[in-house]
């Protein structure tokens, strides 16, 4: 027992010291994720009514405005940015329900939201108090979009690629883990969806290079606007069949006998091969719709966009089945995934025009592309807006390269105004837009920020202060 003494004591007291390094509280490693650490909201309005830019015969002079959202993050010089698009005044309304989410995205983890978007997704739009203002649909469902597509941006800055690129590069089995396939599953089931996009891999890689090579194409409206002298639409056609586009939309729907002239006028222009397409702006009762595109046949249309009351499917339904071969093209206000889906049941569009800024960001955009994928509608992106042009052109791509697989029937809309407030600016050339290369999603400019915020920006500062000029509000 001597002898055995002190080592027993040695080994006890060696348990215990290791008890002891057990139950003390390990040091903290270093922080390696990406805290999501605040999220700031500007109001930024652009002065389009001046020059009737953005004038159709519903919103007769707009004001091109977003609310935008950065998401700072714990790393430096790592920010997201994102928008949704309004026409002016309730810009500072979008703006106040985008703050009203922050608690529900401040404090997240970058990591973590890449590895569960649907989590971010349902807390944002299902927060079961801020839900009352939609659901998912209407000011809650676009600030919801605007801080969506701030997130879709930082995870594609975080990995380095334009947002096209980083949702091109992710498997079938990763996309499907981003969409809500919920109220739409009666239409497209979560293994559905896979499948589809399993099935378009093998010819992923051609299309890319097709895309980076040749662009995809693009139609203008910018030579139509409703405000637009005949001379104007005259110049501008003439101007954009050089830069190499071969389709162009008109507005219409303020006066019968100015949209006969008007459509007269922008056929002769382009000449009896291009492609006319009309936009209505919701302006017309069902019966109207019919009546007025027999009259303007003789243009030979394309196709007939937003006809009548956005959110009447059946009535979309009877002008389609009344205008054939005339196509009827919808989405840009459409609410939500639902929407889309009865329109697409219902055979009530020929043309599906996703929006990038009104619904809940690319999680439920890429639930709509595969729904049209599915029911055989050629997709054709509402682009128009500030920042609008930029998104688009990621998820034409998108939709080409990975889901739909087919160029037949799709355009995508492209006008020349406020690109140069955005680092890497849309490039449409040669008739096509040219894939985006800056990381991320789009980005408006600093000084931008600076000179169009409302009301403290140096531009409106000044307007505000001129003799006359009032707030908006």
């Amino acid at each position: 027992q001597g002898l055995a003494g002190p080592s027993l004591r040695a080994s006890r007291q060696s348990l215990r010291r290791g008890r002891l390094l057990r139950a003390m509280p390990k040091r903290k490693e270093p922080d390696a994720k990406t805290r999501i650490d605040s999220l700031v909201v500007r109001d930024i309005r652009f002065p389009t009514s001046d020059f009737l830019d953005g004038s159709d015969a519903i919103h007769t002079d707009p004001d091109y405005s977003c609310a935008y959202v950065i998401l700072k993050t714990s790393v430096a010089g790592l920010d997201g940015h994102g928008l949704t698009f309004s026409l002016g005044r309730g810009n500072e309304v979008i703006a106040a329900c985008c703050r009203a989410y922050a608690p529900f995205v401040v404090g997240r983890f970058l990591e973590d939201i890449a590895g569960d978007m649907m989590g971010l997704y349902h807390a944002l739009v299902n927060e079961q108090q801020l839900r009352w203002l939609g659901p998912e649909k209407g000011v809650s469902h676009m600030a919801c979009g605007a801080i969506l597509n701030a997130v879709w941006d930082l995870l594609a800055k975080q990995a380095g690629k334009p947002l096209w690129k980083y949702i091109v590069d992710l498997t079938p089995e990763q996309l499907v883990e981003c969409i809500d396939f919920k109220y739409i599953s009666d239409v497209l089931t979560k293994a559905e969806a896979l499948e589809m996009l399993q099935a378009k891999r093998p010819g992923v890689a051609a299309r890319e290079e097709e895309m980076r090579r040749d662009g995809f194409p693009a139609y203008t409206t910018s030579a139509g606007w409703l405000g637009y002298s005949d001379e104007k639409i005259r110049a501008l056609c003439q101007e954009y069949i050089a830069q190499g586009l071969n389709h162009f939309k008109m507005k219409v729907g303020a006066n019968l006998e100015d949209d006969i002239r008007r459509a007269r006028v922008m056929r002769e222009a382009i000449g009896p091969d291009r492609k006319l397409m009309m936009d209505a702006n919701q302006r017309w009762e069902v019966s109207e719709a019919i009546e007025n595109m027999k009259k303007l046949a003789f243009a030979n249309p394309w196709w007939i966009e937003e006809p009548t009351c956005p959110d009447d499917i059946l009535g979309h339904a009877a002008i389609a089945r009344a205008i054939a071969p005339i196509g009827v093209a919808t989405g840009e206000v459409a609410q939500n995934k639902v929407i889309f889906k009865q329109l697409l049941q219902s055979k009530a569009i020929k043309f599906c025009q996703i929006d990038s800024c009104r619904v809940a960001g690319p999680s439920e955009i890429l639930a709509i592309l595969l729904m049209s994928a599915k029911m055989g509608v050629a997709v054709c992106p509402h682009a128009g807006g500030v920042g609008l042009n930029e998104y688009v052109r990621h998820l034409a791509m998108i939709d080409y390269i990975i889901i739909s697989g087919t160029l037949e029937d799709r355009v995508c809309e492209s006008t020349s105004h406020l690109h140069e407030h955005f680092y890497d600016p849309v490039d449409v050339s040669g008739g096509t837009y040219k894939v985006a290369t800056r990381a991320g999603y789009a980005e408006m400019k600093r000084e931008s920020m600076d000179e169009f915020g409302f009301p403290t920006g140096s531009l409106w500062v000044k307007r505000l202060a001129t003799s006359g000029e009032k707030a908006k509000p």
